[in-house]
């Protein structure tokens, strides 16, 4: 005959056991995802390229799936205007995007093209080979990162709210290099109903497409152990949609053009 007392502490030793095995397994989990460190992956892309969707396509899942060990995904789609005059104007298209482009062409002695993935400013490849983006990816996520930080203020009037940033001592800089502090506004769920051009008749889709871009100051390697902090006024234009915005500060060394650091934050609409 089986003892009560003794079923019943069996009972209760077992539960604590896959209880404190639970507990382990969601602090391993969090230790993990805690332990992330941010990359940041551009792609230079266009509606006016047929090439591009497939591309689009992939920053998409690489920023919704976040599928590196070690890396939070921060995605920038920039969108350039050269592909204009082919018969469809993409209304995401800016110069700005495109000059931008062309100071990593200039690094890599690459002529520009679409779609092209840029990683963390320090590799390039065409933008819808997934094999590539992430061992790149997983490489970045290797390297030193300063710790770069958010802060959402008040918002001040309609369309616009202060953001308080800092940045940590700088880490992996060049010597002679300038490490520029830029913010950057960007808008999931755009999408457009392509009418003329390579693309005609596809609705394309998009995520984290860059919105605005400005430098805010530039880091001091002289810092103990802050190297830049700020307060900054961004302003949303009317036409933007508050809930898919989204504010990225990133670290680039101006010569190199390696990004050293950065984070992300959710607008709250």
């Amino acid at each position: 005959m089986r003892n009560p007392s003794a079923t019943l502490f069996l009972v209760s030793l077992l539960l604590v056991v896959c209880s404190a095995f639970a507990s382990t397994a969601k602090a391993q989990t969090s230790a993990v995802e805690a332990g992330r460190k941010p990359v940041v992956v551009e792609l230079f892309t266009s509606e006016g390229c047929s090439s591009c969707p497939p591309a689009d396509a992939l920053l998409q899942k690489l920023e919704a799936q976040q599928p590196v060990a070690g890396a939070e995904i921060i995605a920038l789609e920039e969108h350039v205007d050269y592909w204009n005059h082919d018969g469809w104007i993409d209304p995401f298209s800016s110069a700005e995007w495109t000059h931008r482009q062309e100071a990593y062409t200039a690094l890599f002695k690459k002529d520009a093209y679409t779609p092209e993935l840029v990683v963390d400013g320090q590799s390039q490849f065409v933008g819808n080979n997934e094999q590539e983006a992430e061992l790149e990816i997983e490489k970045a996520a290797r390297a030193a990162k300063i710790e770069v930080a958010i802060t959402s203020g008040k918002p001040e009037g309609k369309g616009s709210q202060h953001f308080t940033v800092s940045v940590g001592k700088l880490a992996g800089n060049k010597a002679g290099d300038v490490a520029e502090v830029w913010l950057a506004v960007t808008e999931d769920g755009l999408h457009s109903s392509v009418s003329l051009g390579e693309n005609a008749g596809h609705e394309l889709h998009h995520v984290a497409t860059l919105r605005s871009l400005r430098k805010i100051g530039a880091a001091d390697a002289s810092g103990a152990s802050v190297s830049f902090t700020g307060d900054t006024l961004v302003k949303f234009n009317s036409h933007w949609n508050p809930e898919n915005l989204h504010v990225t500060v990133f670290v680039q060394e101006k010569k190199s053009r390696e990004i050293l650091g950065a984070a992300s934050t959710k607008i709250k609409g």
